[in-house]
């Protein structure tokens, strides 16, 4: 029987902070399928979602298929708007939320991940970051601020983690982000420079897979995922229009779940995949096929 074995693979997935999200859903499909999971939490929710593991809150969201307890090896501290310590502004080193965690960079997360586990003791690596804090306004009114701010993290961040973790790799290293379908299409209140942002990740996903599959040998892609009501999508605002529009108007017309995404990316990520790299897939139930809404009443 051909089945995804991820067993002795370890991974990393990066935007993990509660248990809502596309992020931990594809670090129980990675479990699920055998491989040890860390995760990268953003400091300012890191203390939040360590207390509700704590205390049991999410237990049955950790129970894998087999009745085992999800758990994970390590879950570091990480903001991915900052490459270094030095970059990190004064007020931000001084909050409460971080000035515990020491170096929540991604040079203080892979400095981390070599001391833990040493070079080569990382097979797989999930970009679930996304942020704008102008999400709600028109491209047209973004801030240059604004703008840069989605970019950076939401995008610019990918490359900063294939820089600085693929010579962690051990030989047949993967790499998957997540992307939207504003990225190539109209969303209308999708702002703040988050379709740019998608846009830029995957294009980038196609050149770091030449660049980084020549260097280092690794595999990119990207995940283009239909709309999910994770917390982080509330900020959106109307995240349950999306959805609706999109059930209504795809080829296979229900929502679509998050273990949709979390089993296409174990695939992705798998020695199974090892010929796809480069690209995007969409796990959206066919939405982006269309090109014309679906008339009412139509079965």
């Amino acid at each position: 029987m051909l089945s995804i074995d991820l067993s002795g693979k370890r991974a990393l997935v990066a935007g993990v902070s509660d248990d809502a999200g596309f992020g931990f859903a594809i670090a129980k499909a990675l479990a699920e399928a055998g491989a040890t999971v860390c995760l990268g939490s953003w400091p300012p929710a890191l203390g939040i979602f360590t207390k509700l593991l704590e205390r049991g809150k999410i237990e049955d969201s950790l129970r894998l298929s087999d009745g085992r307890r999800m758990e994970f090896e390590r879950i570091y501290p990480l903001d991915a708007a900052f490459d270094a310590m030095a970059d990190v502004p004064a007020d931000i080193k001084e909050n409460k939320r971080y000035k515990e965690q020491g170096d929540f960079t991604i040079n203080g997360l892979t400095d981390r991940l070599r001391a833990d586990f040493g070079d080569g003791g990382l097979d797989i690596v999930v970009h679930s970051l996304a942020n704008a804090p102008e999400v709600r306004s028109p491209l047209v009114d973004t801030s240059r601020q604004g703008y840069l701010a989605a970019v950076s993290v939401s995008a610019y961040s990918n490359i900063a983690l294939v820089r600085s973790l693929a010579p962690l790799m051990r030989e047949g290293g993967a790499f998957l982000s997540l992307s939207y379908m504003a990225g190539e299409r109209v969303i209308p209140g999708y702002g703040g420079g988050m379709s740019s942002a998608k846009a830029a990740l995957e294009a980038d996903t196609r050149t770091l897979a030449f660049e980084a599959g020549r260097r280092w040998g690794v595999r990119v892609n990207a995940i283009s995922a239909g709309p999910w009501a994770s917390r982080a999508a509330t900020a959106i605002g109307f995240i349950q229009t999306m959805i609706s529009y999109t059930s209504a108007n795809s080829p296979l017309p229900r929502c679509i779940e998050a273990t949709d995404v979390g089993g296409t990316a174990a695939f992705l990520l798998s020695p199974l995949a090892r010929a796809i790299t480069g690209s995007v897939v969409y796990v959206d139930n066919g939405y982006h096929a269309m090109g014309m809404a679906v008339p009412e009443g139509s079965a």
